[in-house]
């Protein structure tokens, strides 16, 4: 398999992601503004969120993939169906309980997520019932991950990239068309959410059953492979609970500095997501099995070498990206959320966020690099004892900032706990010889700084004052956006390639 033919794969189905999730986020800017109906519809989603990451894409599925590779490479098909259907019966399970809890417990989860809502009439009611409506995503969604990282391992990656896709359909389309029959608005927005999870289930389980995957549960936690899954997540479980508890911690300081705080950090976590999935997460994906692959097979050298060419790659890439969204804040936002209720106030609050959010983007790309190093080996404790530093780190800046600069000292604080994270998970890559880098990092990156110099001195000079873009309509700022961002990328990569760079250099097959 050719690894940067299948990232390509995944980065362009994360792209469509990306793209419907901004025209979501657009609707939603243009629709129900930056105001308190926001606020509780965040604070609403961020719980499930946090337990998606909890449940699937964060603890359970760094344990599941090296194992369920194990299995797949050592043990053969029936042992790793056996695998699957006796996880999958002990996650849907664990998940039906929170489902259940969380729905009970809505009034008193409001006041974990945002407790000073409760200073705003009807927001701490508006937000319980938010939470109802949205919690059983929770177990959706997750099932979908679980689904999607059984197709990972078999290298079909394109049906699980291109999900999320479908969440986005289903918000758009209730926003569009559900709004003016709910009352508040944004109900519309809550019940697109539990629809969308429900749709992206649905969608897997054909590829599913083409692969012979789609077994049945069966419930047995005493099932081998299960307890080693479940012994490999007890450290990832307390490093994501810590992590999301700190984001948890993040929503109550900015609720406590007032109306709009959480919407417009919120605007532009969306924006940093767009670089960081595209890159870091297509990256992380495409890795992660193929690491696994080479420490089930006990070949440390391409294991090594794998992780030099996603760090590489990263760079190449994580680097333009910090750049242009650093110097096109306002351009970037004011094209595809000055809209409706999103005034010019907002513009410039949200990219005071997305400024502070900014400076952390190459480091949590190369988090999802870094970090699959350990998860591969099956070492979950190493990632999360760096985790929980920079979450002490973060929550140390967080709370020290945040009287000073307000919501954007939220947002840096979280750049530099990533950054605080990422030089430590290299750090122990490279005292324990499990990366080293190959040769030639010195003027690869002397090349690189001569690209990116290019590059800012075109962004700088060809997006003019950023002032002109707030006065515009969306026909002139569109144009002009998507100009001066091909001018930037062709100015880049024609350097790159005046200075030696191929993109041959960087193809490599998963055997290599």
């Amino acid at each position: 398999m050719n690894l940067l033919k299948a990232m390509g794969t995944v980065s362009v189905m994360t792209f469509l992601s990306r793209i419907t999730g901004l025209i979501r986020e657009v609707l939603k800017a243009a629709i129900f503004g930056a105001g308190a109906q926001v606020d509780a519809f965040e604070a609403a989603f961020r719980l499930p969120n946090l337990l998606r990451r909890l449940f699937a894409e964060g603890a359970f599925s760094q344990a599941f993939v090296p194992v369920l590779t194990e299995y797949n490479r050592q043990r053969g098909v029936d042992a790793t169906k056996e695998l699957v259907s006796k996880t999958t019966a002990l996650l849907g399970l664990a998940l039906l309980v929170v489902t259940v809890i969380g729905v009970i417990a809505a009034p008193i989860l409001v006041y974990v997520l945002a407790g000073s809502f409760a200073k705003t009439p009807g927001k701490v009611e508006l937000t319980t019932l938010l939470i109802r409506i949205v919690f059983p995503y929770i177990f959706f969604i997750s099932l979908v991950s679980l689904s999607g990282s059984i197709l990972n391992v078999y290298r079909k990656f394109a049906v699980p990239a291109v999900t999320p896709v479908l969440l986005n359909f289903s918000f758009i389309g209730a926003a569009l068309f559900l709004t003016p029959y709910c009352d508040p608005p944004v109900l519309a927005l809550a019940m697109g959410v539990a629809v969308g999870g429900l749709i992206q289930l649905l969608w897997q389980l054909y590829p599913l059953y083409k692969l012979g995957m789609l077994v049945r549960p069966r419930l047995e936690w005493k099932h081998e492979g299960v307890r080693r899954i479940l012994k490999l997540m007890l450290p990832a479980v307390l490093g994501v609970s810590a992590a999301q508890i700190s984001i948890l911690i993040n929503t109550q300081l900015a609720a406590f500095l007032g109306d709009g705080r959480i919407s417009w950090i919120t605007y532009a976590d969306r924006l940093m997501e767009f670089p960081s999935a595209l890159l870091g997460v297509a990256l992380g994906t495409v890795l992660l099995p193929s690491l696994a692959k080479h420490h089930s097979d006990a070949n440390p050298k391409k294991y090594a070498e794998l992780l030099d060419w996603g760090l590489r790659l990263a760079l190449l890439l994580a680097l333009p990206a910090t750049l242009g969204l650093m110097l096109l804040t306002v351009p970037v936002i004011a094209t595809l959320y000055q809209y409706g209720h999103f005034s010019v106030e907002d513009v410039w609050q949200t990219r005071v966020a997305l400024l502070g959010y900014g400076l952390g983007l190459p480091a949590l790309i190369m988090i999802k690099i870094l970090a699959p190093g350990f998860y591969a080996r099956q070492d979950t404790k190493t990632p999360v004892r760096f985790s929980l530093i920079a979450i002490f780190v973060t929550q140390a800046i967080s709370i020290s900032t945040m009287w000073f600069i307000g919501h954007a000292g939220l947002t840096l604080a979280i750049s530099i706990g990533a950054c605080c994270n990422a030089l430590l998970l290299f750090h122990q890559l490279w005292r324990r010889k499990i990366y080293t880098p190959n040769a030639g990092w010195l003027p690869f990156m002397l090349k690189l700084s001569i690209a990116l110099l290019l590059l800012g001195i075109t962004l700088y000079f060809l997006s003019g004052d950023p002032e002109t873009w707030l006065s515009v309509s969306w026909k002139e700022k569109l144009p002009r956006l998507l100009l001066v961002m091909t001018a930037g990328a062709a100015v880049y990569f024609i350097t790159l390639r005046l200075l030696g760079f191929r993109i041959q250099n960087f193809a490599r097959r998963e055997g290599e």
